[in-house]
């Protein structure tokens, strides 16, 4: 897929072209320099052509090992993997001395290159700016404003002698499924099997690693990818964007994405921070298999357990790596201390899978990956709907429901309605009397029987049809 990298100097409009052409808001915008920090990818539209665009760091002139260093760094980077550069500047402000400097820079780039003047909805105020372009020695400059859909015609035209032939022109789709749609005309069909969701073997998994600020997130994707993908540091709040690496374990691809940390609502304390939260709830939400960075040396805080309470509510699939072990002193009383917050505190997923890890040496991350795709496995888990009532009979022969009013509270039929989570409805004579304990206990039963240990299980309960009625 053709690949375009977006650069400039801070704040002049990268990240809300990307988005543009994203069609969504994948990246975070803000009026404050520098809030992008890591170079990220998504696949857009520029009209009918379809692009992978990476969103790069505003270019700074460091060279050191600060933020603003690592960041440079991070944009060379992505600069390796584009087919052609955009350069943007801000026609607002004109062309500044760090533009000319990175220009010369870009030009020295066996690349095809366009220059984009950003923020052009007034051409009065930006007409200097546009005059200034020339000099650049970039070629024509392009009037744009991302925030207003202006120029992207112009955007293609400059584009289109690069684009591959090959490439086919895209229709975008749209998506509109109904789940669980007439529901209950299904009871009692013994053969019942629910509508296959769309085959994802040949797609990638997509797995988010989440956590609290300075638990080592970061360093474990690039443990995984094993080369420096997204900037680490002791800072706390490094990573402010979600970002997608694509990579391939043992045949399998895998779309990683590394979030921002986690603090409490009430320690956010600005727009920023408040907006990295969101895009880490929504990388969760979009996430297949959840791996949640524990520090070794401090198990399981509050805010771990709301995030994974969090993790579990969403249904995806949740493994814990308790990062930095290499440091923790009485390993013995950390695996007590973890064993039994697991058991007590997330007791609604019973046996959720733990990996210790040192993402700093390396170690363990194999073994981690062997689990998230096991527990991917059974997540995806399908069982006969003629197998799971004979299963039923049993379970209810064992353990019957509270009487209701002198009567028994019968189950009369369950089935399996979908995986990822694994989702079951159950058809009884009373379901607003049925307990909550004995729910539990159809769940608990369902996890021990059919062997589906720490991934979430929903179970819907429905009124069953009266036969007289």
């Amino acid at each position: 897929m053709f690949t375009l990298a977006i650069v400039g100097r801070p704040n002049v409009g990268k990240s809300t072209f990307f988005n543009r052409l994203a069609g969504k808001k994948l990246a975070i915008v803000n009026d404050t320099p520098g809030v992008t920090r890591d170079w990220r990818q998504a696949e857009g539209f520029l009209f009918d052509r379809e692009l992978l665009i990476i969103d790069t760091a505003g270019l700074e002139d460091k060279f050191d090992d600060s933020i603003e260093g690592r960041m440079r760094q991070q944009t060379e980077a992505a600069l390796e993997h584009a087919d052609a550069i955009l350069f943007m500047i801000d026609g607002r402000t004109g062309v500044t001395p760090l533009d000319e400097h990175f220009a010369g820079w870009l030009r020295k780039r066996k690349k095809p290159m366009i220059l984009a003047v950003n923020k052009c909805e007034n051409e009065k105020v930006t007409r200097n700016a546009m005059g200034e372009a020339y000099g650049l020695g970039m070629g024509e400059p392009i009037a744009i404003s991302s925030e207003h859909n202006i120029g992207m015609e112009n955007i293609y035209e400059a584009l289109s002698p690069y684009f591959p032939e090959s490439d086919e022109i895209i229709e975008k789709t749209q998506d509109n499924k109904n789940e669980f749609k007439n529901l209950d005309n299904i009871e009692g069909i013994e053969d019942f099997i629910f509508e296959q969701e769309e085959d994802t073997s040949e797609k990638p998994l997509k797995l988010a690693i989440v956590g609290r600020p300075n638990v080592g997130k970061s360093t474990l994707l690039n443990a995984i990818v094993n080369e420096q993908r997204v900037m680490t540091g002791s800072e706390a709040g490094i990573t402010r964007d979600a970002i997608t690496v694509d990579w391939e374990f043992e045949g399998r691809n895998f779309k990683l994405v590394d979030t921002a940390g986690m603090r409490r609502k009430s320690r956010v304390q600005n727009e920023i921070e408040r907006m990295s939260v969101e895009d880490a709830m929504r990388a969760i939400r979009l996430a297949q298999v959840v791996v949640l960075v524990i520090d070794g040396n401090a198990i399981f805080d509050k805010q771990d357990l709301q995030i994974a309470a969090h993790v579990i509510e969403e249904g995806r699939a949740l493994i814990i790596a308790v990062n930095k072990w290499d440091i923790v002193g009485d390993r013995d009383d950390a695996l007590e201390e973890l064993k039994h917050k697991l058991k007590t505190s997330l007791a609604q997923v019973r046996d959720v899978p733990f990996v210790t890890v040192s993402a700093l040496n390396g170690k363990n991350i194999n073994r981690l990956l062997h689990s998230v795709l096991s527990t991917y496995t059974i997540w995806n888990k399908r069982i006969n709907t003629g197998e799971i009532n004979r299963w039923l009979r049993r379970v209810e022969s064992k353990n019957p429901a509270s009487l209701v009013s002198g009567r028994q509270n019968r189950l009369k039929y369950i089935t399996q309605i979908k995986t990822r989570p694994p989702t079951f409805a159950i058809w009884v004579t009373k379901p607003d009397k049925l307990s909550p304990s004995y729910r539990r206990y159809i769940i608990n039963s369902l996890r021990k029987d059919y062997d589906i240990p720490g991934v979430p299980i929903r179970l819907l309960v429905r009124k069953s049809k009266n036969p007289y009625a």
